[in-house]
């Protein structure tokens, strides 16, 4: 596989990293795609789809009035007409009518020549600029007409009136505010809301796009020319044809785009696009591990106008959830905050639990895989006294985490883990601060068509239209989960010293649970570690058992799903061998940790100022995780082979070369000190000429099969990871006298 972190590799295709995730993520011409965003009532989806169609046949009499031969002053009389005529079956006054005619005349003459490319000899599908306006005008026209219904076409309720209206920004080919990337966008779409006069009060849908406005506080006046990522609700590309290089660049390029929105927005779940190869488009949905494209839509025909005109439609009338924003996330605008709803598995609590957002500490990084955020949150409502302390104690993660069965059948949920973690310590002050304790949540539901709660998946998000082609998809459930104990990032320390002791007390809290709660925790990584400061000193933190497994579980040997953070998973993890999974595998990534930080630092203060290119641990993060796997038996063989990733350790980092010897110490206790020696070393042979062979034919080779180190140890992780605990803590002991001697704590690099 291409080594996508080569420089040499990213300058030949800027987009070459999104192209290999559209690879291995896409699956196109999905049937029904686009009924995702229906309504979940069948009569209000009854009531859309007629909407739908009456916006279609308007258009498609506008598009009859592009005639052969016909004058450009006949033409104009000819739309003015039927434009005029159209309106006249809709709900609008007379001055209304007389406005909306004349912007409509001016929209549709922009729109016309996408719709009718063969009419318009100064128009061409393979220039892209020249789709830019017609496909805005067609958005923009399908919103003017959705708040127009006909007048036999009137809503009979509040729920068939629609909720938002779909729009795209002014401005096309721009760059948005807030973008970490700098890429241009072709087109990009918000959601603005709608107000309703109800009697004496004016009724409000707070829906949950309405949430994003509200992510950058000091940014509260936003152009609605100028995209911005924060409130953007889709992004459109736009190709000169739909030959497949082109729609597999447009693709990647709605990746690296709704990277950006997740980055930008706590609450979505997932995220819709659009791409248009020339007159034929398709919508495109992005979830936890899928990027799933409908059939083409092309906008010549009336089929196909009909198509995307009702996926439009559907937009500004479906449930919140269907647009891919998280309805138990919501802004309070009397606090000025988020609020975040819990659902509880407890019995004697209520059903559902409202916290307060007071900071998001880790947001959704990646495009696919669990979405992982975690939010610091209160159980009041913070005080809009600036002076007011209005931090939160608790932590609620949320996840897309994979699933197997229902929630009472999943041996894998995080919530049920964290649970018996926080029961098997109990009483246990030892680890007190050490791990977080389980308050509630579990699996999030929604509800379905016949109003019954059911469990929020990516099956139920989809549908089952959706679902049955998607083959063997795994199953990933939204889980949320709130937790007491709250750390900061593990770039916090201060020193060597502080990391070493951080990381001791981590190791600590993961053998105890590992032995009184038999769960082994599985994904040792730099996030997954946090920091804790009180008055006896510096602590760390283990987080994040979505990975785990119960070893008292028959069944965990087989799991050989490869878990984890690339330059720090294991090498059996990534070479998914049969090997039963052991807490040597975590200890194994906490090595990895020390020499990545001592590597590559842990801030800004300690990172190195040279290249790093070409430095030996660089493969550790390569994407091929046999080539990985190569590269650490090789690093960690012996203490010889060790020296090439220590001597890269950053010199300029205050006590490096004691942390050097530190590391070997505890690499040489895991792979070097073992009596016997087929438990020694990293490298191995599976066939290898026996220099016992009876035969004095020279030519003739008999092999015997040496065992492999890591299965070898594996049979006695138990003994070893106590030596390792015990060899970290001499450490640890000395760091902790360091930090004293030196004040509260170490001095910064």
């Amino acid at each position: 596989m291409r080594n996508l972190n080569s420089p040499k590799f990213k300058q030949a295709d800027e987009y070459a990293e999104e192209k290999t995730l559209v690879e291995d993520y896409l699956l196109d011409n999905i049937d029904g795609l686009q009924t995702i965003a229906e309504h979940s009532d069948q009569s209000t989806q009854q009531f859309v789809t007629e909407q739908a169609e009456s916006i279609a046949e308007f258009i498609d009499e506008l598009v009859r009035c592009v005639k052969p031969g016909l004058t450009k002053a006949k033409f104009e009389k000819k739309l003015k007409i039927a434009i005029a005529a159209q309106l006249e079956r809709r709900s609008l006054t007379k001055q209304e009518s007389r406005k909306t005619e004349a912007e409509m005349f001016i929209r549709v003459k922009s729109l016309l020549p996408w719709l009718r490319p063969a009419s318009f000899s100064t128009f061409s599908t393979t220039n892209e600029k020249h789709i830019y306006p017609c496909f805005l005008e067609l958005i923009n026209f399908v919103a003017e007409l959705v708040v127009r219904p006909l007048k036999d076409q009137k809503p009979a309720s509040l729920d068939e009136q629609p909720k938002r209206l779909v729009r795209s920004y002014e401005l096309t080919d721009v760059k948005p505010d807030n973008s970490e990337s700098g890429r241009r966008v072709d087109l990009a779409l918000k959601c603005d809301a709608i107000y309703y006069e109800t009697g004496d009060n004016a009724e409000y849908d707070e829906d949950s796009f309405q949430i994003s406005e509200a992510c950058l506080k000091e940014n509260n006046e936003w152009s609605d020319k100028r995209p911005n990522y924060p409130r953007i609700f889709a992004i459109v590309e736009v190709k000169p044809n739909s030959s497949y290089a082109n729609m597999e660049k447009g693709f990647a390029q709605l990746v690296k785009y709704t990277h950006e929105i997740y980055w930008n927005q706590c609450n979505r779940h997932f995220i819709w696009g659009l791409v248009s190869g020339g007159s034929e488009v398709k919508a495109c949905v992005f979830g936890p591990n899928f990027l799933l494209a409908s059939q083409f839509m092309d906008v010549t025909s009336t089929a196909g106008r009909l198509e995307l005109i009702r996926f439009l439609v559907n937009w500004s009338f479906c449930e919140p959830s269907k647009l891919g924003y998280d309805p138990a996330i919501r802004f309070n605008w009397k606090y000025w905050c988020f609020t975040i709803d819990m659902v509880n598995s407890n019995g004697s609590m209520p059903a559902q639990t409202t916290y307060y957002l007071r900071e998001i500490v880790v947001i959704a990084e990646r495009v696919f895989g669990r979405h992982t955020r975690c939010f610091v949150v209160g159980e009041q409502p913070p005080s809009l006294d600036e002076n007011s302390d209005n931090s939160g104690d608790i932590l609620i993660k949320d996840a897309w985490p994979e699933v197997s069965g229902s929630a009472e059948d999943d041996m894998r949920d995080e919530s049920k883990l964290l649970e018996r973690v926080s029961n098997g310590l109990a009483g246990r002050s030892e680890f007190n601060g050490l791990y977080p304790k389980y308050i509630n949540g579990g699996r999030m539901q929604i509800q379905n068509a016949h109003g019954d709660s059911v469990d929020e998946t990516t099956r139920t998000v989809l549908g089952e239209t959706v679902w049955a082609q998607l083959g063997d998809l795994p199953l990933r459930a939204h889980m949320r989960i709130a937790m007491s104990g709250v750390g900061e990032p593990l770039k916090t320390i201060n020193s060597i010293y502080e990391l070493v002791v951080v990381i001791y007390d981590v190791m600590r809290c993961h053998m105890g649970i590992l032995k009184h709660c038999h769960i082994l925790h599985r994904d040792i990584s730099e996030a997954n570690i946090l920091v804790r400061r009180d008055d006896t000193g510096v602590h760390g933190m283990l987080i994040d058992f979505d990975h785990s497994i119960d070893i008292t579980d028959e069944g965990y040997v087989k799991r050989t799903e490869r878990t984890g953070t690339r330059p720090f998973m294991s090498i059996n993890n990534l070479e998914g061998e049969l090997t039963k999974r052991t807490a040597l595998d975590d200890w194994e990534g906490i090595i990895y940790i020390f020499c990545w930080l001592g590597t590559f630092g842990w801030n800004r203060a300690t990172q190195p100022s040279g290249s790093v290119s070409k430095m030996a641990i660089t493969s550790w993060n390569d994407y091929d995780e046999m080539m990985n796997a190569e590269a650490k038996r090789t690093n960690i063989h012996s203490s010889d082979n060790f020296i090439g990733i220590a001597k890269r350790f950053n010199p300029n980092i205050p006590h490096i070369s004691a942390f050097k010897k530190f590391v070997n110490g505890l690499r040489a206790v895991l792979i070097d000190d073992h009596d016997d020696p087929n438990m020694r070393g990293a490298i191995f042979d599976k066939n290898i000429i026996s220099e016992e062979s009876d035969t004095d034919d020279f030519l003739r080779e008999e092999y015997i099969t040496r065992p492999d180190p890591f299965v070898e140890r594996a049979a006695h992780w138990e003994s070893i990871s106590e030596r390792l605990l015990a060899k970290l803590e001499t450490y640890a002991t000395i760091c902790k006298r360091r930090i004293s001697e030196s004040g509260s704590r170490a001095p910064d690099p």
